[in-house]
């Protein structure tokens, strides 16, 4: 089955955030739609496409369940079926401000959003996500493992690749919502883009109210939003801000 899924986090479709992360991307996974060029001082939007050519195949997220071709035995109803109820059971909650934020990795790095402060109840939601969901993972060919580049990893980063299929998880989870693929001058473009997102919105807040479960049909399409699993609504007077 060359179709894979994944289990992220976004902003509510057509909310400010979305459409704001899927214009800079230039891709809404929610329609499977192009979206108007994104362009910035000094950038036009020709270069600003290139810039954000990687995540725009993936769409406006922050990954928990890394995409995954599904196990033998397991099928896309089951992986909806099962989220559904996971969700269920949880009650949403307020992730806080979030700032623009340049991760960087060697002579160069990336630009997204990043949570201001530490959230125990994400952390949590990270770690329910990658181990309860990998039932339905099927394991890594050598070709998939290959391309995460296991000899630039840690000796933890390679554990959690071969047991979880994706390095970056657990204790090396870290909440991004990207906004640029990999560039030489990172911190020029996190500044450009915090001052693009201060003036079209502001303080930016995300409460984690749904799972959404992307796919990819084939290798090579751009993931879409096939699924979304809401959480509980919190009691009365005790709503997220």
């Amino acid at each position: 089955m060359s179709a894979r899924h994944a289990i992220y986090l976004a902003p509510e479709p057509g909310s400010a955030l979305w459409s704001f992360g899927s214009r800079v991307l230039g891709y809404d996974a929610a329609t499977g739609e192009d979206v108007d060029a994104f362009a910035l001082p000094g950038i036009d939007a020709e270069r600003w496409r290139a810039i954000a050519a990687r995540p725009r195949g993936y769409g406006f997220h922050a990954t928990l369940k890394a995409p995954f071709r599904l196990a033998e035995g397991t099928d896309a109803a089951g992986l909806q079926a099962e989220l559904a109820r996971f969700a269920a059971a949880r009650t949403a909650f307020a992730l806080g401000p979030l700032a623009v934020t340049s991760l960087k990795s060697g002579e160069g790095g990336f630009v997204a959003l990043t949570p201001r402060n530490a959230s125990p109840e994400l952390a949590e939601l990270e770690a329910a996500v990658v181990k309860g969901f990998d039932r339905f993972r099927a394991p890594l060919t050598a070709d998939e493992r290959a391309a995460r580049r296991p000899d630039r990893l840690s000796e933890r980063e390679r554990m959690h690749l071969d047991r979880y299929g994706y390095p970056h998880v657990l204790e090396d989870f870290r909440f991004h919502m990207t906004l640029t693929g990999f560039v030489p001058n990172p911190d020029d473009l996190a500044d450009a883009l915090a001052e693009e997102v201060a003036n079209r919105l502001g303080s930016v807040h995300l409460t984690v109210a749904a799972l959404f479960l992307f796919e990819q049909a084939e290798p090579g399409a751009r993931f879409r939003i096939v699924g979304r699993a809401p959480f509980r609504t919190p009691a009365s007077g005790s709503a997220p801000a």
